[in-house]
């Protein structure tokens, strides 16, 4: 029996439509404190739909695009969880069969070429030139922390 969209899934049931294993749920929940499920009498835990639609965010961007574990945490921060939960919604990975083949629900039909999904942008860097009076400020701290160096390694300069 299929539940409703709207209902609770239980840790089995996320890990089996992520294709993940549940201790790696049980690890996402500890680096992405976005992640929250409901937990019952016992530590059951129940997953919300939006809690489900972020985990195949986090999957997409860590499995599908290779981000690290910080890289995906930076951009939950400055991008925010909607930015995520479109990642994993732009490019759904496919679920395996018993026999590790696609299912039959996500298996493109013969006549239609498969089209790449458009890939998700890294974030903006933050980073700009350094200007004449960054680079005198920079030269100063530097010389401080040399002479800091010194003073705790006993040499004199």
């Amino acid at each position: 029996m299929e539940k409703a969209p709207e209902a609770f899934r239980t840790i089995s049931e996320v890990a089996e439509d992520l294709d993940v294993p549940q201790h790696v749920l049980r690890f996402w929940e500890g680096k992405f404190s976005q992640v929250k499920p409901m937990k019952r009498a016992g530590g059951r835990r129940y997953y919300r739909p939006n809690d489900l639609e972020l985990l195949r965010g986090i999957r997409h961007l860590l499995y599908g695009e290779g981000y690290t574990i910080k890289g995906v945490q930076r951009i939950l921060r400055e991008q925010g969880t909607g930015y995520v939960i479109e990642a994993g919604k732009q490019k759904a990975l496919p679920s395996q069969g018993a026999e590790g083949e696609e299912t039959s629900a996500q298996a493109a039909p013969a006549d239609t070429p498969p089209q790449a999904a458009p890939r998700v942008p890294p974030p903006a860097p933050q980073a700009r030139p350094l200007e004449g009076s960054d680079l005198q400020v920079l030269s100063g701290v530097l010389k401080e922390l040399d002479a800091v160096r010194n003073m705790l390694t006993g040499k004199n300069s």
